[in-house]
């Protein structure tokens, strides 16, 4: 009797054959349905472990702390999620919108925000935008193979906003509103503008918010929340045509 190995490898899949007193090769039939499955199953594996084939895909995640004589934040997401949120700022308001900023740029968050909320509202909004775009920033890493550009149009009953963003490591943010634009009854239209200006500060972006028109506050700054996340889903999104960093200059 004469034992003999058989080690069929492809894709890093591994089929290993035991067979006592002589050599056996299963079907080819069988063969091939089986080295589809390992391929399939390799390609699952080597995504949950950051690869994906031969090539790497880095995890896009990232978590952040900033604690200042003010607040006190940790924070983290991940860029290629589902829209899952954890949000914790003291603010009602805000929760809402940053959960609705997660739900619809699909960026899974989790934000635990302690801020001096017996002064006002303005530097716990401020600091976690601020924390916020750090994340963002970091988890973008090199910025290779990203869209890089993305824009929404949102519309919110009789509210329209338009939101157009270019990740070019260039902070500038234009914030345009009708004169006397209204405000939600407990978030005043200002600090949606504090909020963009920190994250385009520290995401380090072009960022370009207009409401078009509209009339109810809150319908204002839902608008433009969404909107943000809209385009932000649209700019981080990895195409697959690109190759290395979407800049002339090759950095971003």
């Amino acid at each position: 009797m004469v034992a003999a190995a058989s080690i069929l490898t492809r894709n890093y899949c591994e089929s290993l054959f035991f067979v006592v007193g002589k050599i056996d090769f299963p079907p080819i039939k069988a063969l091939s349905a089986w080295s589809c499955f390992c391929k399939a199953s390799c390609h699952n594996r080597a995504r949950k472990r950051g690869c994906a084939g031969t090539k790497s895909v880095m995890a896009r995640t990232s978590s952040q702390k900033r604690k200042t004589a003010e607040t006190d934040i940790v924070l983290s997401l991940d860029l290629d999620g589902s829209g899952n949120s954890t949000i914790e700022t003291g603010i009602g308001f805000f929760d809402h919108m940053l959960t609705l900023f997660s739900r619809h740029s699909l960026i899974d968050l989790q934000v635990k925000t302690m801020g001096d909320l017996h002064i006002d509202a303005h530097h716990t909004v401020e600091d976690t935008a601020i924390v916020l775009g750090d994340a963002l920033r970091a988890a973008l890493g090199s910025k290779e193979g990203i869209t890089r550009y993305g824009h929404a149009y949102l519309p919110m009953d009789e509210t329209l906003a338009r939101v157009v963003i270019d990740l070019s490591n260039r902070p500038h943010l234009e914030f345009r509103t009708p004169p006397n634009a209204a405000s939600a009854p407990n978030f005043p239209l200002t600090l949606t503008e504090e909020f963009c200006r920190a994250l385009a500060s520290n995401l380090r972006c072009n960022l370009h918010v207009e409401l078009l028109y509209g009339r109810d506050g809150h319908h204002i700054a839902e608008a433009i929340f969404k909107g943000i996340a809209r385009a932000l889903r649209v700019a981080v999104a990895i195409d697959p045509r690109v190759k290395g960093v979407p800049s002339t200059k090759e950095a971003l």
